[in-house]
């Protein structure tokens, strides 16, 4: 075991969908000069992402959550500042109600011109956003440890953020239908499960030397160890629409860490269960949220959600108020309270189809929802 501390700093990305005002629908064609306005201002935590439509901001490395939430705040509101010059409007949501993918373009750089090369109708598709959580954890050792030991808790970290209910104008009927579209890439979902640091580098090794894969970051795990920084990256969630619905999801990520490591210097562990187990908790996680409760693998039983929160609360707890994010922290529980973005979005669809709408206006109105929850708290 390493003999340093880890550092568990943090960083995150948020992906964003554009979307024109008056029309609601995703913009097919941004200008230059948007983006280049956006790098002017926000020097480097700014990228264009895979499809035109989207663009990707990240935090630098933070020492507290806190920090992440204040570069966040700035970082969706310079966004929006800049975007709102050409009619369009930044979406913090996993998928778009209604927008056909076939209408989209993917972004002129050579790491995404392979993408779409090698990938095909698959990455065409993907005009879906996430959000991903890094924190530090300096030896490879550890942080490959910790990875098997969190996949356990993906799924619940899921069912907090779902935002993606519609596709191209249908109610899919599941919560996160961005996992859907994300799946059918290869190298995704759970993580493999290895003893070392090295057995890991073997099979990386192999992909590498086949030709498979040109390096680290084409493995798009739900949690992976980051190709470019030494943190575990967390990959599973939907973004979030409601800043502080995210910042929750990030403060249990790095408690969870926090508390395995604490467990791992009293010599003990995180039971780890077979990917075929957690596999069925990540899928009830995508198809329903939260709403019909999760496997207890120990006890071998399915609880409500809400029952396997408050002893997750329980279990970081001493993490959290070490960290001094508690608030953020049980900030679930108003997510559970209230429903996710998911539940949101189908509430506003219903009610519009309910007072007269047509569906295509419903949608619209789901889409004035999402432009304006992406600004709340910024």
């Amino acid at each position: 075991m390493s003999q340093t501390v880890p550092s568990f700093t943090m960083g995150m990305e948020e992906e964003y969908l554009l979307v024109e005002r008056q029309s609601r629908d995703l913009v097919t064609e941004v200008p230059d000069e948007l983006m280049a306005e956006c790098e002017r201002r926000l020097k480097g935590r700014v990228s264009p992402e895979f499809l035109r439509c989207q663009i990707e901001v990240g935090t630098g490395v933070n020492d507290t959550l806190h920090g992440c939430r204040d570069e966040l705040r700035e970082l969706r509101r310079t966004v929006a500042e800049v975007v709102s010059d050409y009619g369009l409007s930044p979406v913090a949501a996993s998928t778009h109600p209604f927008a056909a993918w076939t209408s989209q373009k993917h972004t002129d750089k050579e790491r995404y011109n392979v993408l779409a090369r090698d990938m095909q109708a698959v990455a065409r598709r993907m005009i879906i956003c996430a959000m991903h959580v890094h924190v530090g954890i300096d030896d490879d050792e550890l942080r490959m440890d910790l990875m098997g030991q969190a996949a356990y808790f993906l799924p619940h970290l899921l069912a907090l953020s779902t935002s993606s209910p519609f596709w191209r104008g249908e109610n899919t009927g599941l919560k996160s239908y961005r996992l859907a579209v994300f799946d059918e890439l290869p190298r995704t979902g759970l993580p493999e499960m290895f003893d070392s640091w090295a057995e890991y580098q073997r099979h990386l090794d192999i992909m590498v030397k086949a030709g498979l894969i040109e390096d680290a970051s084409k493995i798009w795990w739900d949690v992976r160890p980051s190709a470019r920084f030494p943190t575990l990256e967390l990959r599973i969630p939907d973004v979030t629409p409601r800043l502080d619905d995210g910042i929750c999801i990030a403060a249990i990520f790095v408690c969870v860490l926090r508390m395995l490591y604490r467990l791992k210097r009293n010599n003990q562990r995180w039971r780890r269960y077979s990917n075929m187990l957690v596999r069925e908790n990540r899928w009830r996680a995508q198809r329903y949220g939260f709403d019909e409760g999760l496997v207890d693998f120990g006890r071998g039983e399915l609880l409500p959600y809400s029952e396997l929160l408050e002893e997750l609360i329980d279990l970081i707890r001493p993490e959290a108020e070490e960290m001094g994010v508690l608030a953020e922290v049980t900030h679930a529980r108003e997510i559970v309270r209230r429903g996710t973005s998911a539940h949101r979005q189908l509430q506003v669809y219903s009610e519009a189809l309910a007072e007269g709408a047509d569906r295509h206006a419903a949608l619209q109105q789901v889409v004035d929802m999402l432009a304006g929850e992406t600004l709340v708290g910024v």
